[in-house]
Protein backbone atom coordinates (compact mmCIF):
# COMPACT_ATOMS: atom_id res chain seq x y z
CA UNK A 1 0.00 0.00 0.00
CA UNK A 2 1.56 3.12 -0.98
CA UNK A 3 2.52 5.98 1.52
CA UNK A 4 -0.75 8.51 2.21
CA UNK A 5 -0.40 12.17 0.69
CA UNK A 6 0.46 14.63 3.27
CA UNK A 7 -1.76 17.58 2.79
CA UNK A 8 -1.25 21.35 4.46
CA UNK A 9 -4.35 23.33 3.86
CA UNK A 10 -3.70 26.85 3.84
CA UNK A 11 -7.13 29.21 4.52
CA UNK A 12 -7.96 32.43 6.68
CA UNK A 13 -11.24 31.10 7.09
CA UNK A 14 -11.10 28.30 10.27
CA UNK A 15 -14.08 26.63 9.34
CA UNK A 16 -13.20 26.30 5.21
CA UNK A 17 -10.19 24.25 7.43
CA UNK A 18 -11.88 22.37 9.15
CA UNK A 19 -14.51 21.20 6.68
CA UNK A 20 -11.28 19.97 4.24
CA UNK A 21 -9.32 18.46 7.33
CA UNK A 22 -12.42 16.47 8.03
CA UNK A 23 -13.31 15.68 4.29
CA UNK A 24 -9.55 14.58 4.18
CA UNK A 25 -9.83 12.52 7.24
CA UNK A 26 -12.42 10.35 6.18
CA UNK A 27 -10.28 8.81 3.56
CA UNK A 28 -6.85 6.69 4.47
CA UNK A 29 -5.19 7.84 1.18
CA UNK A 30 -4.52 11.18 2.82
CA UNK A 31 -3.34 12.38 5.95
CA UNK A 32 -3.74 16.13 7.12
CA UNK A 33 -0.33 17.72 8.69
CA UNK A 34 -0.94 21.01 9.11
CA UNK A 35 -3.13 23.84 8.68
CA UNK A 36 -1.90 27.23 7.99
CA UNK A 37 -4.16 30.84 8.20
CA UNK A 38 -2.13 32.91 6.02
CA UNK A 39 0.61 32.82 3.34
CA UNK A 40 3.50 33.20 5.79
CA UNK A 41 2.50 30.00 7.84
CA UNK A 42 1.57 28.29 5.15
CA UNK A 43 5.37 28.66 3.53
CA UNK A 44 6.55 28.05 7.43
CA UNK A 45 4.73 24.82 7.82
CA UNK A 46 6.06 23.73 4.27
CA UNK A 47 9.30 23.53 5.22
CA UNK A 48 8.73 22.07 8.21
CA UNK A 49 6.15 19.51 7.67
CA UNK A 50 7.03 18.45 4.01
CA UNK A 51 3.89 17.62 2.18
CA UNK A 52 3.56 16.59 -0.52
CA UNK A 53 0.78 18.85 -1.80
CA UNK A 54 -0.46 22.03 -0.25
CA UNK A 55 -4.29 23.32 -0.95
CA UNK A 56 -3.53 27.05 -0.86
CA UNK A 57 -6.55 29.80 -1.08
CA UNK A 58 -5.46 33.33 -2.86
CA UNK A 59 -7.26 35.79 -0.69
CA UNK A 60 -5.74 35.69 3.09
CA UNK A 61 -5.03 38.44 5.29
CA UNK A 62 -0.90 39.15 5.64
CA UNK A 63 0.57 37.02 2.69
CA UNK A 64 -1.83 36.30 -0.15
CA UNK A 65 -1.66 32.79 -2.01
CA UNK A 66 0.25 34.46 -5.01
CA UNK A 67 3.07 35.46 -3.36
CA UNK A 68 3.49 32.45 -0.94
CA UNK A 69 3.44 30.42 -4.16
CA UNK A 70 6.29 32.51 -5.88
CA UNK A 71 7.82 32.25 -2.25
CA UNK A 72 7.77 28.69 -2.04
CA UNK A 73 9.21 28.33 -5.39
CA UNK A 74 11.99 30.92 -4.35
CA UNK A 75 12.85 28.72 -1.23
CA UNK A 76 12.57 25.29 -3.22
CA UNK A 77 10.30 23.82 -1.37
CA UNK A 78 9.18 20.32 -3.64
CA UNK A 79 5.70 20.46 -2.46
CA UNK A 80 3.02 21.16 -5.28
CA UNK A 81 0.60 23.75 -4.89
CA UNK A 82 -3.03 23.30 -5.47
CA UNK A 83 -5.11 26.78 -5.47
CA UNK A 84 -8.66 26.26 -3.83
CA UNK A 85 -10.29 29.49 -4.46
CA UNK A 86 -13.71 31.52 -5.49
CA UNK A 87 -12.22 33.04 -8.01
CA UNK A 88 -11.66 32.20 -11.61
CA UNK A 89 -10.83 35.26 -13.18
CA UNK A 90 -8.17 36.36 -15.27
CA UNK A 91 -6.62 38.56 -12.88
CA UNK A 92 -6.58 35.74 -10.36
CA UNK A 93 -5.84 32.32 -12.31
CA UNK A 94 -2.89 33.63 -14.26
CA UNK A 95 -0.83 35.15 -11.68
CA UNK A 96 -0.99 31.82 -9.55
CA UNK A 97 -0.54 29.54 -12.20
CA UNK A 98 2.59 31.90 -13.30
CA UNK A 99 3.72 31.39 -9.51
CA UNK A 100 4.05 28.36 -9.86
CA UNK A 101 0.72 26.40 -8.96
CA UNK A 102 0.23 23.02 -10.46
CA UNK A 103 -3.67 23.16 -9.82
CA UNK A 104 -6.32 25.62 -9.76
CA UNK A 105 -9.92 24.32 -8.57
CA UNK A 106 -12.70 26.46 -7.43
CA UNK A 107 -14.40 25.62 -3.48
CA UNK A 108 -17.81 24.24 -5.20
CA UNK A 109 -15.96 21.42 -6.68
CA UNK A 110 -17.38 18.32 -5.60
CA UNK A 111 -15.74 15.95 -3.53
CA UNK A 112 -14.47 13.33 -5.78
CA UNK A 113 -13.13 15.95 -8.40
CA UNK A 114 -11.27 17.67 -5.20
CA UNK A 115 -9.80 13.94 -4.86
CA UNK A 116 -8.46 13.17 -8.09
CA UNK A 117 -7.31 16.88 -8.25
CA UNK A 118 -4.72 16.31 -4.92
CA UNK A 119 -4.28 12.67 -6.50
CA UNK A 120 -3.30 14.46 -10.02
CA UNK A 121 -1.28 17.26 -7.96
CA UNK A 122 1.05 15.13 -5.85
CA UNK A 123 1.61 13.01 -9.38
CA UNK A 124 3.01 16.31 -10.43
CA UNK A 125 0.24 16.83 -13.04
CA UNK A 126 -1.88 19.52 -13.73
CA UNK A 127 -5.21 19.90 -12.23
CA UNK A 128 -7.79 22.75 -13.36
CA UNK A 129 -11.54 22.78 -12.98
CA UNK A 130 -13.19 23.06 -15.88
CA UNK A 131 -14.15 26.34 -15.93
CA UNK A 132 -10.74 27.70 -15.64
CA UNK A 133 -9.21 25.21 -17.99
CA UNK A 134 -11.44 26.40 -20.12
CA UNK A 135 -10.39 30.30 -19.63
CA UNK A 136 -6.82 29.40 -20.14
CA UNK A 137 -8.07 27.71 -23.41
CA UNK A 138 -9.44 30.84 -24.80
CA UNK A 139 -6.50 32.67 -23.63
CA UNK A 140 -4.56 30.85 -25.75
CA UNK A 141 -6.54 31.07 -28.71
CA UNK A 142 -7.87 34.37 -28.49
CA UNK A 143 -4.80 36.90 -28.86
CA UNK A 144 -5.38 40.21 -26.46
CA UNK A 145 -6.67 43.01 -28.57
CA UNK A 146 -4.07 45.02 -29.60
CA UNK A 147 -5.36 48.33 -28.42
CA UNK A 148 -1.58 49.56 -27.98
CA UNK A 149 0.13 50.80 -24.51
CA UNK A 150 -1.34 52.95 -22.15
CA UNK A 151 -0.84 56.74 -22.65
CA UNK A 152 1.21 58.61 -19.82
CA UNK A 153 -1.83 59.89 -18.51
CA UNK A 154 -3.88 56.59 -18.50
CA UNK A 155 -0.74 55.47 -16.53
CA UNK A 156 -0.31 58.45 -14.08
CA UNK A 157 -4.07 57.30 -13.28
CA UNK A 158 -3.24 53.53 -12.76
CA UNK A 159 -0.74 54.85 -10.38
CA UNK A 160 -2.81 56.56 -8.42
CA UNK A 161 -5.77 54.37 -8.32
CA UNK A 162 -2.65 51.30 -7.15
CA UNK A 163 -1.86 53.57 -4.36
CA UNK A 164 -5.14 54.02 -2.80
CA UNK A 165 -7.00 57.23 -4.55
CA UNK A 166 -9.95 57.68 -5.39
CA UNK A 167 -11.46 58.91 -8.67
CA UNK A 168 -11.88 62.63 -7.19
CA UNK A 169 -8.44 62.08 -5.28
CA UNK A 170 -6.67 61.22 -8.29
CA UNK A 171 -8.89 64.07 -10.20
CA UNK A 172 -7.12 66.52 -7.88
CA UNK A 173 -3.72 65.74 -8.21
CA UNK A 174 -3.95 65.24 -12.06
CA UNK A 175 -5.85 68.99 -12.27
CA UNK A 176 -8.57 66.93 -14.58
CA UNK A 177 -11.76 66.35 -13.81
CA UNK A 178 -13.46 63.04 -12.52
CA UNK A 179 -15.60 62.22 -15.49
CA UNK A 180 -12.17 62.50 -17.26
CA UNK A 181 -10.79 60.31 -14.94
CA UNK A 182 -13.18 57.95 -15.37
CA UNK A 183 -13.18 57.95 -18.76
CA UNK A 184 -9.04 57.14 -18.72
CA UNK A 185 -10.50 53.91 -15.87
CA UNK A 186 -12.45 52.63 -19.20
CA UNK A 187 -9.26 52.97 -21.87
CA UNK A 188 -7.50 51.24 -18.92
CA UNK A 189 -9.80 48.69 -18.13
CA UNK A 190 -10.44 48.35 -22.61
CA UNK A 191 -6.55 47.84 -23.05
CA UNK A 192 -5.93 45.68 -20.31
CA UNK A 193 -8.72 43.67 -20.48
CA UNK A 194 -10.20 43.98 -17.26
CA UNK A 195 -13.20 44.71 -15.71
CA UNK A 196 -12.54 46.43 -12.59
CA UNK A 197 -10.43 48.75 -10.44
CA UNK A 198 -9.08 45.63 -8.73
CA UNK A 199 -8.57 43.74 -11.39
CA UNK A 200 -6.46 46.80 -13.58
CA UNK A 201 -3.86 47.24 -10.76
CA UNK A 202 -3.36 43.47 -10.26
CA UNK A 203 -3.21 43.07 -14.24
CA UNK A 204 -0.90 46.51 -14.11
CA UNK A 205 1.94 44.75 -11.48
CA UNK A 206 1.37 41.58 -13.41
CA UNK A 207 2.83 43.67 -16.64
CA UNK A 208 5.75 45.50 -15.16
CA UNK A 209 3.63 48.51 -15.48
CA UNK A 210 3.77 49.61 -11.64
CA UNK A 211 6.80 48.48 -10.82
CA UNK A 212 7.20 45.34 -8.04
CA UNK A 213 3.90 44.54 -5.93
Amino acid sequence: MNDPIKLLIADDHPVVRDGLSSMFARDPEFTVVGEASDGAEAVRLAEALGPDVILMDLRMAGMDGVTAIGELARRGVPARVLVLTTYDTDSHVLPAIEAGATGYLLKDAPRDELLRAVRSAARGEVALSPSVAARLMSRLRTPAPSTGPLSQRELDVLRLVASGNTNREAAAQLFITEATVKTHLLNIYAKLDVNDRAAAVAEGYNRGLLGKS
